[in-house]
């Protein structure tokens, strides 16, 4: 496989590098592509040094994958160019992900609908794959009729610059804001931009995502997100309504025998998923399962992952593997 990595030194795409040499990906040849101000430096992996490369170069060498984490702009300009030449993209910023014509995926629920004719795939928002993972099984067995969901989301998922700031105000050093308030002991209910319905951005891909991904509209989802002064792993408290009345055995059976996840759900021993139990974990974690006592057929849960590992990375890096396992390659 010869796999291109489009914004590897960012850090997204540092992570891609980390889960595919930890994965073993059968990579024989690794295209790292980043801004210009990097290209000709070097990056390490599996040993290797790699030389930094532009897009246009990154086209020409044709790749068999492209894993994009670059940003929506860059992600809508070349993603159709390296797909002309036959590349494979997965791309995980916005660009793509409500496109019709595109698959938006989490493979333990949807790669099996992936052809050889998909040349971009969308990998969806981190705070919607970890929600939806969770709510899969739980859907086909009582169908969802709505979701309200609070999110908890470390810096890590702003970037760079929203890392920085929280160091910063924790060592009491002056530095640039990515945030228009301070991070630092303090919770910001504006998770990307806000749009004409007062809703954010953020909030609205939660809204909208699970349903594609589910292949279903039949129930709703509302959100707020929360950006909270945590350096990894996004949490999310969940509330699912459904058709059908459950046994809360049964629903932490289901859960714990679906990929990807673990219940950690005991509160006689205080054993309840935090971001600290995720850093650098793949899973998406389940706890604190209980009925609302407010209304008939409704559960209350709280969900984590790390944002950057399972809620981009490893997401992106399995719907590869699934290609190439799948001959779709």
């Amino acid at each position: 496989m010869k796999v291109a990595v489009v914004g590897a030194t960012g850090m997204v795409g540092n992570v891609i590098l980390k889960v595919l040499e930890e994965r073993n990906f059968p990579v024989s040849e690794l295209i790292p592509v980043a801004s210009e101000r990097s290209i000709g430096k070097t990056i390490t992996f599996k040993g290797n040094l790699y030389k930094i490369v532009g897009l246009n170069d990154a086209v020409s060498m044709k790749p068999d994958i492209a894993l994009f984490s670059a940003g929506g702009s860059t992600s809508l300009e070349w993603a159709p160019k390296f797909a002309e030449v036959g590349t494979t993209v997965i791309d995980n910023s916005s660009a793509f992900r409500m496109d019709q014509d595109k698959k938006l995926v989490v493979p333990e629920i949807n790669a099996q609908t992936l052809t050889k004719n998909d040349k971009i795939i969308a990998n969806p928002n981190c705070s919607t794959i970890q929600l939806v993972l969770a709510l899969a099984p739980l859907h086909n067995k009582y169908k969802m009729k709505r979701v309200v969901v609070s999110t908890y989301q470390s810096v890590s998922g702003t970037g760079v610059k929203a890392v920085q700031q929280l160091e910063n105000e924790i060592n009491g050093v002056e530095g640039d804001m990515a945030y228009p308030y301070p991070i630092g002991r303090n919770a910001l209910p504006h998770c990307d931009v806000f749009l004409e319905n007062g809703y954010t951005k953020e909030e609205m891909k939660l809204a909208r995502e699970p349903q594609k991904i589910l292949d279903d509209r039949t129930f709703s989802v509302t959100a707020t997100a929360v950006r909270i002064p945590t350096a990894g792993g996004h949490s999310e408290a969940v509330n699912v309504q459904f058709e059908n009345d459950f046994n809360l055995q049964d629903i932490r059976k289901i859960l714990s025998e679906t990929d990807g996840i673990i219940v950690q759900d005991n509160t006689a021993t205080n054993t309840y998923p935090m971001p600290i139990f995720a850093h650098e974990k793949d899973e998406v974690f389940v706890g604190r399962i209980r009925r609302d006592e407010t209304q008939p057929n409704t559960l209350n849960m709280w969900i984590v992952a790390d944002n950057l590992r399972k809620g981009a990375a490893t997401n992106a890096v399995q719907i590869a593997e699934h290609l190439y396992v799948s001959g779709l390659i």
